[in-house]
């Protein structure tokens, strides 16, 4: 009976939440309908710019809320990207004194994943139990966007236990790819790329723990940067893995246009966020670095080619040579790497990752409440009993031969607290393997990667593809900045596989990635490339992310246009 009794308070909340956001949208009745001349200049402007605008009191604050709300709410019809409304609050905030508009993002609207905290809205991250767990104070992060002059507006969609590479919940819905509808923005952070990508804003915020910001840039199209812990605050939220930190999430920008991204991380960390929240490192902003790294004549950049586990699909090896090509060509020295096993991270970093047996994130799911389906995977055979693995097990690498895969699973299981530090050594060594090898053998500036194997998958396909995040995933563990900036688009005449290719002969991560890799089906799906630095490098990464841009030319992606 209690169970019965938990399903129907699931199905209860969904639909309350999704009746609440139907009715908010309903009730902006301003908000609909074609753009004005004046909304579409407002739409066509960067950050920068509009900041500018607003110190100058060209423009209100309240006219830029109005273009950009207009233009989220088009971009949630087609992508079903936003879960809290609160442009009605947004209002008000303009006017009573809550935000500060001669901060450096005056008059900016700002999405936000939904596990951030806002004063007065749900926190829902996608579990119906936390429906109704609004407070009444903005969190750490909310804060320091308010005093830097943000107006945040919506909150956008992510996958239950915010372990996949799509984002869909009970709550909100499936959100869906703008550029195909049949794939997904990415996860945990897709409501945001989809919501940016379609035109629906110029800057929001995500989290990620093994690519959450990074994989929805490259599979919507849009920017963005993993900061390292400590560059940019992270409290003031609410998560599926409290307490997790074998692998710590960052929160990080995500945006429209690669001079957006630039701006936005420069005012942020510009407003002394350690004031704000003590995991915070009191780093300013280097502007030195900056330079240094935007007037270097002869960058030494490594390419890394493949993670040794799945081998990038044609559509993304061809964008990483693009970039290649055009560094060339500009003088810089472009090296192929091959850095301490990659696939070595993978494996600790799903182990510490998972160390509780998959407990915590379970633990908040009503009865009846769906489970995505790549978490789904790890979790059943974290639950499958030691006898049954342990034949799983034997199976993957004496029958199949697959070293890789059954590597992964062998030691698959709820950690002790001995068997946790024992990896968090494992950890640090690896890390500090990694640093001697970048600093004394490659002697690089920055090293060029693909974010993912494959372009975005389709719905559904983290069923398959739940452990192929090995190239995002290794720089959380190594805490590297890096930086997402998409490239071009898969072309069906350029990207098919080899006519020899053969999905039986692959390792078992490689074959769940590359199960749903079809260049025709994904004819027109962005491609991206990462810019990996060291630890705490933003500005050095986001300087050569620019300068890339600038050697592309007439060839930079171009973005959707907003409709």
């Amino acid at each position: 009976m209690v169970f019965l009794l938990d399903y129907f308070q699931h199905k209860r909340d969904c639909k309350f939440k999704q009746a609440e956001r139907s009715q908010r949208i309903q009730d902006l009745t301003s908000y609909h309908g074609a753009f004005t001349a004046s909304e579409r200049q407002v739409l066509s402007k960067p950050i920068e710019e509009l900041v500018q605008d607003v110190h100058k009191q060209v423009v209100q604050p309240i006219d830029i809320l109005r273009a950009y709300g207009k233009a989220a709410l088009k971009a949630h019809v087609k992508t079903n990207a936003v879960t809290e409304v609160m442009i009605s609050a947004a209002e008000g905030w303009t006017s009573d004194g809550s935000i500060n508009f001669k901060g450096p993002l005056a008059g900016i609207p700002i999405s936000l994943k939904d596990s951030i905290v806002v004063g007065g809205f749900d926190t829902t991250v996608g579990y119906s139990c936390n429906v109704g767990n609004k407070g009444e104070k903005d969190g750490a992060m909310v804060r320091i966007l308010k005093d830097a002059g943000a107006i945040p507006y919506v909150k956008t969609n992510l996958p239950i236990t915010l372990l996949s590479f799509e984002s869909t919940n009970d709550i909100w819905g499936r959100c869906m790819n703008p550029h195909n509808n049949k794939y997904s923005p990415g996860g945990s952070t897709g409501g945001e790329s989809a919501l940016l990508a379609a035109g629906g804003g110029r800057i929001g915020i995500g989290s990620d723990v093994a690519g959450s910001v990074r994989v929805p840039a490259h599979f919507s199209g849009i920017y963005s940067l993993r900061c390292s812990t400590g560059r940019w605050p992270k409290n003031g939220m609410v998560t599926s893995m409290p307490g997790q930190e074998g692998i710590p999430s960052v929160f990080s920008p995500m945006t429209r246009t690669l001079e957006d991204l630039s701006y936005f991380t420069k005012s942020m960390i510009g407003m002394k966020p350690w004031k704000y929240d003590h995991s915070v490192h009191p780093i300013p902003w280097r502007e030195d670095t900056a330079k240094e790294y935007t007037e270097k004549k002869k960058l030494r950049v490594g390419v890394l080619r493949t993670d040794g586990v799945v081998d990038p699909s044609p559509a993304c090896a061809r964008a990483v040579e693009e970039v290649v090509a055009v560094l060339k060509k500009g003088g810089h020295e472009v090296i192929d790497v091959n850095p301490p096993s990659p696939y070595e991270a993978l494996y600790l970093g799903s182990q510490l990752l998972n160390a509780d047996g998959c407990k915590t994130f379970k633990s908040f799911f009503r009865t009846g409440e769906w489970e995505d389906s790549g978490a789904k995977e790890m979790s059943w055979l974290m639950s499958l009993p030691s006898p049954f693995k342990y034949v799983y097990y034997l199976w993957v690498k004496y029958v199949r031969r697959d070293e890789v895969w059954a590597g992964l699973i062998a030691d698959w299981k709820e950690k002790s607290a001995y068997e946790q530090w024992k990896l968090v050594a494992k950890r640090e060594a690896y890390k500090a393997r990694w640093h001697d090898w970048w600093e004394q053998e490659a002697n690089i500036d920055v090293m060029i990667t693909p974010p993912n194997a494959t372009p975005a998958v389709p719905h559904d396909g983290m069923h398959d593809a739940v452990s192929s995040c090995g190239y995002t995933f290794l720089f959380n563990l190594l805490d590297y900045t890096c930086g997402i900036m998409p490239i071009t688009h898969v072309d069906k005449a350029l990207d098919q596989l080899p006519p020899n290719f053969s999905l039986k002969k692959l390792n078992g991560v490689a074959r769940g990635a590359y199960k749903h890799y079809n260049a025709t089906a994904m004819h027109g799906l962005p491609v991206a490339v990462q810019v990996v630095g060291q630890r705490l490098e933003e500005e050095k990464v986001l300087a050569v992310m620019t300068r890339i841009e600038k050697a592309l030319g007439d060839d930079k992606y171009q973005l959707l246009e907003i409709d």
